[in-house]
C-alpha cells in the first residue's frame, strides 16, 4: 500500500523525474525528510540577527535539524558551573558525627566534607558524586575520582551535562547567546584547566569542536577554542583531517598572520600531547 513515507519518497522522485511516477499522489504531505541545508539557513539566519543589534531575538537558533531550546536562560542570566551537593538526608544523618566515625561506616561520603586526598583515598568506593556534575569540573579531588574509577554511569553523567551545556551556551552557535561570551569564555577556560589536570580531553568537548568548528569565525572565543584543539584525542588520519583541519585550514588562508601563529602554535601543542601519550602506553606496554 502507499504508506506515508513511500508516498514522501515517490514525491521526490516525481518533483526531479515527473515522467518516473505515474500514479496520483496527495497534494498536501507531512515533512519526512529533514532540509540538508537546516545547518547553513540557520548560520545565515544567526550572522543576520548578530548584525541588527536592535533587532529583538524571537527563539535560540540552534544549528542543527533539530532545533531545541534553552531552559537555563528563563531562569537565570549567568551560565554558573555548579556547587557540590549531595544528598540532604545523609548530611543530616552524618552531621552529629565526626570524620573517624565516617571512615569505619559503609555509608556514602558525601563530597562536602571531602576536604584532603587522603579522605579520597580512605573513601574512594563509597564516595557520593554531588547530584549536579558540572562541579566535578572545579574540583581537583574529584577530578582524580574521575581518573581513577571505572564506573561507566559516572562518567556518562558528565558527558552528557557538558555536552548539553556546550550545545546550549555556544556563542556562535546559538543566536541571542552572543552577547554572553565573556561567560562562555570563562567555561571553556574551566574545561581546558580540567583536561590539562587529566592530561586528556574530555570526548563532549571533542564532539562539541568537531561540531561547531565549520560555523566558527575564528574571532569568538579565540584563545579557548584553540587551547581546548591541543587536547584532541589521536583519531584515523581522514577522520581528523576531514573535521579538525579543512574546516581550520578555510580560516587559516583568509586569516591574520596572528591568527595562523595561534593555530599553529595550538597544533605543536596537540602534537606534543599525542607524542607524550604514545610515549606514555609505550612504558605501560614495556613494563607489563
Amino acid at each position: 500500500g502507499l504508506q506515508p513515507y513511500l508516498q514522501a519518497l515517490l514525491s521526490l522522485y516525481k518533483f526531479f523525474c515527473p515522467e518516473l511516477v505515474t500514479i496520483t499522489l496527495p497534494g498536501k504531505m507531512k515533512v519526512f525528510f529533514k532540509n540538508p541545508d537546516g545547518l547553513w539557513k540557520a548560520a545565515i539566519i544567526a550572522v543576520r540577527q548578530r548584525s541588527q543589534e536592535n533587532s529583538a531575538v524571537s527563539r535560540p537558533l540552534f544549528l542543527s535539524t533539530a532545533q531545541a531550546q534553552s531552559r537555563k536562560r528563563k531562569w537565570n542570566s549567568q551560565l554558573i558551573i555548579p556547587a557540590s551537593s549531595a544528598n540532604k538526608n545523609i548530611l543530616e544523618k552524618d552531621r552529629g558525627k565526626n570524620s573517624v566515625s565516617l571512615l569505619s561506616t559503609n555509608e556514602s561520603f558525601p563530597v562536602e566534607q571531602l576536604q584532603t586526598f587522603s579522605q579520597l583515598l580512605q573513601n574512594i568506593h563509597c564516595l557520593e558524586l554531588p547530584s549536579r556534575m558540572g562541579s566535578v569540573l572545579t574540583n581537583p579531588l574529584l577530578l582524580h575520582y574521575m581518573n581513577y574509577i571505572e564506573d561507566e554511569s559516572v562518567h556518562l553523567r558528565l558527558y552528557y551535562w557538558m555536552d548539553q551545556t556546550l550545545q546550549e551556551e555556544c556563542t556562535w552557535c546559538v543566536a541571542d547567546n552572543y552577547q554572553h561570551e565573556e561567560e562562555f569564555k570563562v567555561f571553556l577556560e574551566t574545561i581546558y584547566k580540567a583536561e590539562c589536570f587529566l592530561q586528556e580531553g574530555f570526548s563532549s568537548c571533542e564532539e562539541f569542536l568537531y561540531r561547531s568548528l565549520p560555523l566558527w569565525d575564528g574571532s569568538c572565543c579565540r584563545s579557548q577554542v584553540l587551547r581546548l584543539l591541543s587536547w584532541m584525542p589521536l583519531r584515523d588520519f581522514f577522520e581528523i583531517k576531514s573535521r579538525l583541519c579543512d574546516p581550520l585550514a578555510q580560516l587559516f588562508l583568509t586569516s591574520s598572520l596572528y591568527f595562523k601563529c595561534s593555530v599553529l602554535e595550538s597544533l605543536k601543542e596537540l602534537l606534543q600531547n599525542w607524542l607524550n601519550c604514545y610515549a606514555i602506553h609505550e612504558d605501560s606496554e614495556s613494563d607489563s
